[in-house]
């Protein structure tokens, strides 16, 4: 009786740490995208936000480029914390990502060449980016893999939202067009939209973004900031 007892609760407790598990997962992946976005709430991945996102193409490409080094060092950082000195954490930090930047840099280059060329340099930036190092130190130097990947998904996930909420009006609006196919009319061609130019320039990513910052911010008053 004893040992079934004590199998019982045992089984119970595994149910509960699962449980326990499974809710920390989900509040890694979805508490980043609005609740604590990097862009809209931390102020991180700001330059890139601003250079890679005239159209959605490039706009997706990144965001994919940026979840996937996001877990992928999450994850590795994660695994090799308890072997990583103290002193020298940062640096095999940076030699994970800027490795992993590396080989997806490459990767965009051999499948996608032309949106390869369109982002330029801002694929290889990704290693400067705050929001990577900055989720690799304050967490994944402190969770276990599992937790480190989907705290890099849901981070990657709240990154591009915003990444995809600007391109699209910036492409919709600077060129009339979605993913390279017309949709708005253009007056040149006997429509009724004239592109405004400006909306492809960086200065008005700042406007959207700032915008964004604000829905949320009406949407979810608990972030603003105590005057």
């Amino acid at each position: 009786m004893m040992s079934t007892s004590t199998e019982g609760m045992q089984a119970e407790e595994k149910i509960r740490a699962r449980k326990k598990t499974i809710k920390e997962i989900k509040k890694n992946v979805w508490f980043p995208v609005f609740d604590n976005n990097p862009i809209a709430l931390q102020i991180l991945g700001i330059c890139s936000a601003l250079a890679v996102t005239s159209n959605l193409k490039t706009s997706v490409v990144m965001s994919i480029a940026v979840i996937v080094v996001l877990c992928a060092s999450n994850t590795l950082v994660s695994v090799i914390r308890n072997q990583v000195p103290s002193a020298i954490r940062i640096i095999v930090q940076m030699a994970i990502i800027s490795s992993l930047v590396i080989v997806t840099d490459q990767v965009l280059k051999a499948f996608v060449y032309d949106i390869s060329k369109q982002l330029s340099v801002f694929v290889g930036l990704i290693i400067t980016n705050c929001i990577i190092m900055g989720r690799a130190e304050g967490y994944a130097m402190h969770n276990s893999p599992l937790k480190s990947l989907f705290d890099g998904l849901g981070n990657g996930i709240g990154y591009s939202i915003v990444l995809l909420v600007v391109g699209f009006f910036r492409e919709l609006f600077g060129s009339g067009s979605l993913f390279g196919v017309q949709v708005l009319s253009l007056a040149t061609e006997g429509g009724w939209y004239v592109p405004n130019g400006m909306m492809l320039l960086s200065p008005s990513a700042f406007f959207l973004i700032g915008f964004f910052i604000w829905f949320v911010r009406v949407w979810k008053p608990e972030q603003n900031e105590d005057n």
